[in-house]
């Protein structure tokens, strides 16, 4: 899912949900890059009460086996919502409901300082009694790094406005 590490799409436009019912196979992205800091890593610590060394210490961290502090892995995957949502644009939504994930696994830690972004594509859409269930195939990327931090099947709930 690597391209160039400037390259940046528009996000993939659709003009009414029922439109993302043919979409299976269509791309999404990449996004823009985010830098992942320490105070972002710190704020995620304290709001999990997840204060692991080699989260927070960044003495011991930078000594430890990563070489630095790392985010945490639920931290690089609450951020899809920010990285992977600007990926796909439908008009006509009243709103979109998290249902959760099919799959996730993280593959490679992210080291403070570093940037990421998410990739991916759409896997399956299908009509439901509410709206339109959205399955995306997504990963986060790690500038420079030969594979990504994670991959994700993300599920929403796309209801008509």
């Amino acid at each position: 899912m690597s391209t160039a590490p400037d390259a940046r799409t528009a996000p993939a436009r659709f003009a009414s949900p029922a439109d993302l019912l043919g979409a299976a196979g269509t791309a999404l992205g990449p996004g823009d890059w985010f830098a992942i800091d320490q105070a972002r890593i710190d704020a995620f610590a304290d709001a999990t009460d997840d204060h692991q060394w080699i989260h927070v210490d960044v003495e011991r961290a930078a000594a430890g086996p990563f070489g630095a502090p790392i985010a945490h892995g639920f931290l690089t995957l609450s951020l899809l919502t920010a990285l992977a949502g600007p990926l796909l644009a439908v008009d006509g939504v009243a709103m979109g409901v998290n249902y959760g994930f099919e799959k996730v696994r993280f593959l490679q830690p992210v080291t403070v300082g570093s940037r990421v972004r998410a990739v991916g594509s759409i896997a399956s859409a299908e009509q439901t009694g509410t709206g339109i269930r959205v399955v995306q195939d997504l990963a986060i990327e790690i500038e420079g790094a030969g594979r990504p931090a994670l991959v994700a099947q993300w599920v929403t709930l796309i209801v008509p406005g």
